[in-house]
């Protein structure tokens, strides 16, 4: 059996970033027909293996007493997310035992698969990882290996002036290349590679994968709520969230992924098991978030969204509502409660579009796994 292994970002503690690694998984197994064994390197990033570590990286700067005040207040969310996050990726995930996290971590691994995969998630985002990391680029990899990239993405609409050069070392040593977000296409493109433009892995995969896999039954009507999936503070978003859940006389559900966060309003549901993020998504009536993966998943799930997007990092939310014909949910004006009394989405064009997409998918993945 041929094998094929990933590095990505499954170890951030994130729901969407472990469901990406298992929607991954998936998508080149079954590609493979069977016959490829995929796994995952362990990697962490600099300073985030143990929660000591991570509290360390989260009060960079601040004096004692401030760092002890907030590290009581960051310790149970952390501790809880190593539960969530880590026993999910033990159950559904092949990821390799070494930790690797620094350059000479990746020096003492054997290497053995037949092909080296860059995953997707923000694995070439250098805001969010603190700089150019060459090993997500497989830097680490010889030359004379194949390696192409999943689904990979910048998390921007271009490059920093520093960051130009090396990224375009590090992208010349692909073989096949494909990436998330319209976006990324021209910046691959400006460094003399060609991308292809495909889903995430958490759309590659259908609706009815996820409900089956973590055995889920939809029923938007036994308890209607709107859930509110949000990674950045905001009290206006708080304002919009409560007044939409208001208008349409619909309980408000919010998903906490910090235990203080039970306090901005609505009925807490924190840090649950991540088979919950795909069922709440897909029983709720609508959900208002910032995330991109929660907008992927209302999108597969089939359920209708409002999308505020982010300071930063925001074009890989326009990119898939570009692309599902979807603009109209992204919410400008925290003042704007058109969307209450919006005409429903139809889901079946999207539906259709994401499976047009899904076959592109299909094909960029079968030529790059031809050995």
């Amino acid at each position: 059996m041929k094998k094929i292994s990933v590095i990505t970002l499954q170890n951030v503690r994130n729901y969407g970033s472990v469901l990406q690694a298992l929607a991954t998984q998936e998508v080149l197994e079954k590609v493979g027909k069977g016959q490829w064994k995929v796994d995952f390197f362990n990697y962490y990033k600099p300073g985030t293996a143990t929660i000591k570590e991570r509290i360390d990286r989260w009060t960079r700067g601040f004096n004692l007493v401030k760092k002890l005040i907030y590290a009581l207040i960051l310790f149970p969310s952390m501790k809880r997310e190593e539960k969530v996050f880590g026993s999910f990726l033990k159950k559904y995930v092949n990821v390799q035992e070494p930790l690797v996290t620094a350059p000479e971590d990746f020096r003492k691994l054997k290497l053995d698969s037949d092909i080296y995969c860059s995953g997707s998630d923000q694995t070439w985002n250098s805001k969010w990882n603190d700089g150019v990391v060459p090993e997500l680029f497989l830097s680490f990899v010889p030359d004379n290996i194949k390696k192409i990239a999943y689904a990979g993405s910048f998390g921007k609409s271009s490059l920093d002036k520093e960051e130009i050069d090396i990224t375009s070392k590090l992208i010349s040593r692909y073989d096949y290349i494909s990436v998330r977000e319209d976006s990324a296409v021209e910046i691959v493109r400006d460094l003399g590679k060609e991308a292809t433009l495909v889903l995430d892995p958490t759309l590659q995969v259908s609706r009815d994968f996820w409900l089956k896999k973590f055995k889920i039954k939809v029923d938007k009507e036994k308890d209607p709520y709107v859930l509110l999936y949000q990674l950045n503070t905001n009290k206006e978003f708080d304002k919009f969230a409560k007044e939409f859940a208001k208008r349409k006389g619909l309980r408000l559900v919010r998903f906490c992924i910090r235990h203080y966060q039970r306090f901005r309003g609505g009925h807490a549901v924190i840090l649950p098991p991540v088979e919950d993020f795909v069922r709440l998504i897909a029983n709720a009536k609508y959900v208002i978030t910032d995330s991109f993966h929660a907008t992927a998943f209302s999108i597969n799930l089939n359920t209708e969204m409002i999308c505020i997007y982010p300071h930063e990092f925001g074009g890989r939310l326009a990119s898939i509502l570009n692309l599902t014909g979807l603009s109209d949910r992204h919410l400008k004006d925290y003042n704007d409660f058109s969307l209450v009394d919006a005409k429903k989405i139809d889901f079946k064009p999207v539906n259709e579009k994401l499976n047009q997409e899904r076959a592109k998918g299909v094909e960029f993945l079968t030529k790059a796994l031809s050995l």
